[in-house]
């Protein structure tokens, strides 16, 4: 009896760690459903909506200009932040606010992103904190999916005037 139970004991224990490890290896390589919280990407993303993010660009460096990510916070390495992609490596960048007179300008280095909300008023970004190692991105968000009337792709920034293309 005692034999009999150890064994369903260990059987059980066994596929929970096997499935367990592939639904790790499913969230960290292939993506996941995520919440996002607060201001920064309104209106393209409101405070609670849920996404569909996946995580097979970071991996093959497929991330380009506009594409929204998620991405470790470089303040905070336990939170995460939603974010638009505004410049690759080698890419010239605006680095000042939009409503400062006079515009600088600046490279990304090798290695790194530029990051902006899309609510350049209300949004901590790398105007802020300057630019983002690449191996901070954990995803790319693809779809929106809830609220299901805003189902689909995401739109276009509405800043897309600060995509430098010198």
């Amino acid at each position: 009896m005692l034999r009999n139970a150890l064994g369903k004991t260990f059987r059980f224990l066994g596929y929970t760690v096997q499935y367990g490890c592939i639904a790790h290896c499913a969230f960290e390589y292939l993506g996941g459903i995520v919440v996002c919280s607060g201001p920064s990407m309104e209106p393209t993303i409101q405070n609670s909506d849920v996404v569909l993010l996946e995580n097979l660009s970071r991996h093959f460096y497929c991330i380009r200009k506009g594409d929204i990510v998620i991405v470790k916070s470089p303040n905070d390495p336990k939170s995460n932040i939603c974010k638009r992609v505004i410049g690759l490596e080698g890419d010239k960048v605006c680095t000042s606010n939009p409503s400062d007179f006079l515009k600088s300008h600046s490279y990304v280095p090798k290695g790194h992103v530029w990051l902006e909300g899309d609510n350049l008023r209300n949004s901590t970004d790398s105007r802020c904190y300057g630019p983002v190692p690449y191996g901070l991105i954990r995803g790319r968000i693809c779809l929106k999916i809830w609220p299901l009337n805003d189902f689909g792709f995401l739109r276009a920034s509405p800043n897309g005037h600060r995509f430098l293309d010198d």
